[in-house]
Formats: C-alpha cells, structure tokens, sequence
C-alpha cells in the first residue's frame, strides 16, 4: 500500500502469472484521500508490451478507479521470470468537474508551483499454477499401489475433465431436440389424418344432399302427376 496525499495505490508491484502465448491481466486500484478531482496518467517503460485501460483519468473526491493492465502473449520467458519492466502513475489535482476527455499532457507537465505525485510499480512474473501431484504409495487413504496411477492419471488430468462435461451436456440436449422432434412429428401425422377424416366426412356429407335431393325431385313430380290425374278426373265427372 503506497501512502501518498492525492491518491493511493494498491498494490504496489503488478504480478503476472506468466504463460508463453497468452494473455495475463491484473488491476491498479487508485482510491482519492482528498478533497479534491485528481487526474492521473500511468506510463510503462514497455507501452507495446503492455495495454492499460484507462491510461488516464480522473478520480473523484473520495472516490475509487480501478485500471487494468494486461500483458499481451509472449513467445519467451526471461530467465529466471525475472523482469525489469516499470510503470509510473502520475497524479495531480485537476479543476472542479474536468472530465478524461480534458485530460492534457500538459497538466502533468513540471512547473514551479505545480505539485506532481509519482508512484513506481514494478512487474513481477509469477509461474502458472501447477497440477496436484499423485498421492504417493501407502498414504491414509488406504489404497493399493495398483489403484495408485490410476487416481493419480485423474488428478493430472483435471484440466480436461470440462470437455467430456461438455461432451455430456450436448448429448443430453441432442437427445432432448430428438425426443421433441418426433413429438413433433406425431403431432403433425395426427393433424394430417384429422384433415383427411374431415374431408372424407364432408364429402359424404355433400353425397347425402345430393341424394337426398334427387328424392325429393322424384318425389314431388310424382305428387304433381298425381294431383294432375285426380284434378282431371274430378273435371271429367
């Protein structure tokens, strides 16, 4: 913890887990003891080494920034991951209200009368996490020798428990797409065979008129005929 009067810094040196190609990333938390708006600047003595987000701003009144700085990928370790790369914040006390975007070089440009902070922060590279080692012969789990390389296979191989995992939950998934597939599919067969029954019906219905229909024009010439021979009748008599 660096005890300064516009800001304070933690932590005070930047530590990497360093892993050739890829990325590492760690934050600054810059907290403003004052009364008043602090505008800060960090520079490294490795700018395309390293990308600092936000590089400058403006802390509040008791208020907090947080800044992230990552390393990009490297190709070689530095032996002994012992590394010489510095950063600098520069703080100074800013006009009320002034925001990032009228953050200047020249405010933290030294004059006479002008008070600037400087804290340095040193890199410090830190070897990546290493697998459990297996559990050795005779120890309080009792197992046998013969199971040994076994569990100890397991432990090694932690890191690629996530892919049969994910194996796992996409089977399950598949199978679920499946299962609603053919519900699916049932479900249209059955509405297919509905739409035909129907059409059948109604054309047995349109049949049923058209017969019914008939009938009736059979049955009325009849009853004309007759009323014709029984009106001729009564006419003659």
């Amino acid at each position: 913890m660096s005890n300064r009067e516009l800001l304070t810094i933690h932590p005070t040196e930047l530590k990497f887990p360093f892993e050739l190609k890829k990325q590492s990333s760690c934050s600054l938390q810059l907290v403003n003891n004052s009364d008043h708006y602090v505008a800060f600047k960090v520079k490294t003595t490795s700018p395309k080494k390293y990308c600092v987000r936000p590089n400058t701003g403006v802390v509040l009144p008791k208020s907090t920034c947080d800044v992230i700085v990552t390393m990009q990928s490297q190709r070689e370790a530095p032996p002994d991951l012992q590394c010489k790369d510095k950063f600098l914040v520069q703080s100074v006390v800013a006009p009320y209200g002034v925001d990032q975007k009228d953050i200047t070089q020249e405010m933290f440009n030294k004059e006479e009368g002008k008070v600037i902070e400087e804290c340095k922060l040193r890199v410090v590279y830190a070897p990546p996490p290493q697998p459990p080692s297996p559990v050795p012969e005779g120890s309080e789990e009792g197992l046998s020798p013969r199971a040994l390389p076994s569990d100890s296979g397991k432990q090694n191989t932690g890191l690629f428990e996530v892919a049969p995992k994910e194996l796992g939950e996409l089977k399950a998934k598949l199978t679920e797409a499946r299962t609603m597939l053919s519900k699916l599919t049932d479900e249209r067969n059955t509405v297919v065979q509905q739409t035909q029954q129907l059409r059948q019906e109604l054309e047995s219905m349109r049949q049923g008129a058209q017969n019914t229909q008939s009938r009736f024009s059979i049955l009325f010439c009849l009853i004309v005929g007759f009323l014709g021979i029984l009106v001729g009748y009564l006419v003659n008599t």
